[in-house]
């Protein structure tokens, strides 16, 4: 008889919309919903002439209990991302099979320690006083981070000359820090039902990533695309997506 836990995995397929809904519950199938996930990944790659190895699945754990990322990290799944530091400092023991640990929610000054000892990569800093804040607590922790640096487009007063400057800034900051490896920049766009309506955000992010690294500093990778658009991030750039809703389902 099959497995009841790998019964169900409803994917939407019609022209890379990822914004649907997932049963979850017993009767939800984690494993056969990542196999779908890749396989999309995968499909637009191809379309712009990418192989697959170069993206990343980062699954979106957060709110999720340990029971489901461990299957998660059972069917294959190496990264991992938590929003909230608590959260995840309750949940990382439980789960097994050596996954990577990102910290994909925003991060506050007095929190840098903690988010050092817990996570391997970091997405959200988006402020020049976080970097030597988290050098410093890295280094404590006899740890090296991996830091993607957070670029706001829409929900900020900033021009796009001051976003570009300051990701420029803090790109530097962390390429210059002891213990931290810039690994690129992250973005969140607003919301769309439309996925094609992330795609300027995608852009504007690559445009960055690729002045920074004219400049001289080496930015490789691109955070971007989530379950409702990471085709069309991939399409542009992206060498990570952060899926979660089409992998584990809605949330409660």
């Amino acid at each position: 008889m099959p497995n009841p836990a790998r019964l169900i995995c409803i994917s939407t397929l019609n022209g890379g919309s990822g914004g649907s809904m997932l049963p979850s519950g017993p009767m939800h199938d984690t494993e056969g919903c990542i196999v779908k996930v890749r396989e999309r990944m995968a499909a637009a790659a191809n379309r712009v002439g990418r192989a697959a190895g170069e993206v990343e699945l980062l699954a979106v754990s957060k709110t999720r209990p340990a029971e489901a990322v461990q299957a998660a990290v059972d069917a294959g799944v190496r990264a991992l991302g938590e929003n909230r530091i608590q959260e995840a400092d309750g949940k990382i023991p439980l789960v097994h099979g050596a996954p990577t640990w990102h910290l994909i929610g925003g991060l506050q000054s007095n929190k840098t320690g903690k988010a050092a000892r817990l996570f391997d990569v970091i997405h959200s800093v988006d402020r020049p006083k976080l970097v030597p804040r988290l050098d410093e607590a890295a280094g404590a922790a006899g740890r090296r981070l991996k830091i993607y640096v957070q670029v706001e487009f829409a929900r900020t007063e900033l021009t796009a000359t001051q976003i570009k400057a300051q990701a420029q800034d803090v790109a530097a900051q962390v390429d210059a820090a002891a213990t931290l490896d810039l690994a690129g920049l992250m973005t969140l766009p607003p919301f769309d039902p439309d996925p094609e309506a992330a795609r300027p955000w995608f852009r504007k992010l690559r445009a960055i990533r690729d002045d920074i690294e004219r400049a001289g500093v080496v930015a490789p990778g691109l955070s971007m695309g989530m379950s409702n658009d990471f085709e069309v991030a991939i399409e542009e750039g992206a060498t990570i997506v952060r899926v979660g809703t089409t992998i584990f389902g809605p949330r409660s």
